[in-house]
């Protein structure tokens, strides 16, 4: 029943806000009484906790499987691009900002989280880059792979970039692009123009 809670709550959470998303709401969407629910959490803030590192842990497993694969970084990154797009849809872009202004304890520590967690990959795609020569040889990848997370991060800011103006999908791929632009050698451009072309077209 506890995992039962966590994916409805999740799905809530996601589509409706951490906010205004109540237990009653949980208890009557899943017909089990608000009682239930408090057997398995203490409180809200508890199942929120779980429910934002149930998504974390979701995307980090995602993400290690297609690393797993072993295809070329550009290709790499594209794949996980779509995945993470897969899982988190327009109306759910700024639930990270949410958490951030209601719950701001969870928020640091899931902000942490994916931090350490973009650096480890990210770190690990430019090795595999500079060492295929699909990217430059001089890349300090520490640096680079907390750019891209302050990127990846900033463009769900819907102030800066409103949800009408920049969909979730049009930020997410014009960021990828431009990350791509700056690290790639000619030969690895050939690459990314081949992907942007290919990608575009099965849109």
């Amino acid at each position: 029943m506890k995992d039962k809670i966590i994916r409805k709550a999740t799905e809530l959470f996601l589509k409706l806000g951490f906010k205004s998303v109540t237990m009653d709401d949980i208890a009557n969407e899943m017909a089990i009484s608000k009682k239930t629910i408090y057997t398995h959490f203490k409180n809200k803030t508890t199942l929120v906790r779980e429910c934002a590192f149930s998504v974390m842990d979701s995307i980090t497993t995602g993400i290690d499987q297609i690393c797993a694969l072993d295809s070329n970084p550009i290709e790499e990154l594209f794949e996980i691009k779509k995945f993470i797009m897969q899982k988190l849809e327009d109306d759910q872009t700024s639930s990270q900002f949410q958490l951030q202004k209601y719950y701001p304890e969870i928020g640091k520590k899931l902000h942490q989280n994916q931090l350490e967690k973009m650096l480890e990959s990210t770190q690990k795609n430019i090795k595999k880059g500079i060492d295929q020569g699909f990217y430059r040889k001089n890349l300090d990848s520490d640096f680079i792979g907390r750019l891209y997370f302050m990127g990846i991060t900033g463009i769900q800011n819907e102030d800066l970039f409103p949800i009408e103006k920049f969909s979730s999908k049009y930020r997410t791929e014009e960021y990828l692009e431009y990350h791509l632009r700056g690290i790639v050698t000619p030969e690895g451009l050939i690459t990314l123009n081949k992907f942007i072309k290919e990608h575009k077209t099965n849109d």
